[in-house]
């Protein structure tokens, strides 16, 4: 009997085919399962555009409420300052300070420590011949008595042979925070140190293994160094009182105040504090109107359907999505300042009005009228709605959220339907090995027959030859 080696050659007929043709009818049901797949799998890319936009919106509503133990009002005011004389110095302002007037006189300015070495030869004269060591420490000159900062010491090694410009290296690249410079004059090589302003970062020299390089703010007679200029505190008053500050940058005199002082004078200037709250409210306002019609226009878009294209939205239809619009949609004008007697309770008092269409935009003339008319309730309202609409889209999308609980929803749905995939594709291997099964004995049986009728043709014609 002939062996078989390929479905149809035993019988000529077109078995392959036919087993194809007989699987793709089988196949039906898992294509339907693939096409159910494939759009739950659209619906859980929509639902993550939808938690993108509405994270976004959350992000702005965070913004605008007041840090955990603030208020509105400090949440959105900002404060300018300005000197009236520039000449004498120029302030800025933070969260902390008062709105107001001040008078200022600057009586002194605060001036660094200055110290010049003796003369040497040039830059790269030798100034140790078997090395030695520098200890510079910084610290408080008061009434004649130098205390040093035990925590500002520093010990410049030198090496054997080390130069001037050896020395000036390594005070720069210490972390004593005093520059070293080196002026070539005409009576040679300087070496000149200056500390920074104020009588704590006066200056001591100590070497050990080096000359002519020791200096003690409060010894005299003969030292190793030149004081070119005496380290001074700057000194002022700010509304008749009395003020000091080793640096002519002043902060803590005046809470949220930060003076930097440029000259003196002897007749008052005037510091002037101003109070602002429309840059913080309209930035705040511009950033939520902003997330929010992205948001609304890109919901609308997953929910739309075009009746000329006949196209739908991903999310047409879907009963998350129209809650979450609902959601944003009707907390927007009912959301209030708190504040009753004012004039200013909801957005459509401040200028935050709403088109045909969802959007939402901002009229800036009339929200700087309602700010200034009346900061605190404005502050209040901005303050509530973003209060409540991150309460709100952490309803949606949190952990417990309709959004989060419907996309783990489709999640489960798709693995379910994987399963069942898996499932029915070990059952469609089974049908297809039973169909080329019987298909092959088919083929073997009608090949046999077709070889018994050949034998007995040939067979008949040889009787048929004898006669």
């Amino acid at each position: 009997m002939a062996t078989i080696t390929s479905l149809g050659t035993g019988s000529g007929l077109e078995l392959e085919s036919l087993i194809t043709k007989l699987m793709t009818v089988e196949k039906a049901s898992l294509t339907s399962l693939q096409t159910k797949q494939a759009s739950y799998e659209t619906k859980i890319s929509a639902m993550g555009t939808l938690q993108s936009v509405l994270s976004s919106l959350q992000t702005s509503a965070k913004a605008m409420k007041p840090d955990l133990l603030g208020t509105a009002t400090t949440k959105f005011a900002s404060y300018t300052a300005s000197v009236t004389n520039t000449a004498i110095a120029s302030a800025t302002a933070t969260t902390g300070a008062v709105a107001g007037n001040y008078s200022l006189e600057v009586a002194k300015l605060a001036e660094a420590q200055r110290l010049q070495s003796t003369a040497f030869t040039s830059s790269t004269s030798s100034i140790t011949a078997s090395g030695g060591s520098l200890t510079l420490d910084l610290g408080t000159l008061s009434g004649g008595t130098y205390v040093a900062d035990s925590n500002r010491s520093y010990t410049i090694d030198l090496a054997a042979g080390a130069t001037l410009e050896d020395l000036r290296n390594a005070i720069n690249s210490s972390d004593a925070d005093v520059s070293a410079t080196i002026i070539n004059g005409t009576n040679g090589s300087q070496l000149v140190l200056t500390s920074k302003e104020g009588t704590n970062n006066v200056m001591r020299l100590t070497g050990s293994g080096i000359t002519g390089f020791d200096f003690d703010p409060a010894a005299t007679g003969t030292q190793g160094w030149t004081q070119s200029s005496a380290a001074s505190d700057a000194e002022f008053t700010l509304n008749g009182i009395a003020a000091t500050s080793h640096s002519n940058t002043v902060t803590g005199v005046l809470d949220g105040v930060t003076l930097e002082l440029t000259g003196t004078t002897t007749s008052a200037t005037t510091l002037k504090i101003v109070e602002d709250y429309s840059t913080n409210i309209q930035s705040a306002l511009e950033s939520f109107v902003s997330a929010f019609n992205s948001a609304y226009s890109s919901m609308s878009s997953l929910g739309a359907y075009n009746p000329e294209t006949q196209v739908a939205g991903k999310l047409q239809g879907n009963s998350t999505l129209r809650y979450a619009m609902d959601q944003i949609r009707q907390s927007l004008f009912t959301t209030t300042s708190g504040d009753e007697s004012s004039a200013y309770q909801t957005l459509s008092n401040v200028g935050v009005s709403i088109s045909a269409s969802g959007t939402l935009s901002i009229d800036e003339t009339k929200l700087k009228a309602a700010v200034t008319a009346d900061p605190e309730a404005v502050s209040n309202l901005v303050a509530n709605i973003g209060t409540k609409y991150d309460s709100i889209v952490n309803n949606l999308i949190g952990t417990d959220g309709s959004v989060t609980i419907a996309t783990n929803g489709l999640k489960t749905t798709v693995s379910n339907l994987e399963d069942q995939q898996e499932r029915l594709q070990l059952r469609l291997e089974t049908i297809e090995a039973r169909y080329r099964a019987q298909f092959s004995a088919l083929d073997t049986l009608i090949s046999s027959l077709s070889t018994t009728g050949d034998y007995l043709t040939s067979f008949i014609s040889s009787l048929n030859s004898d006669k």
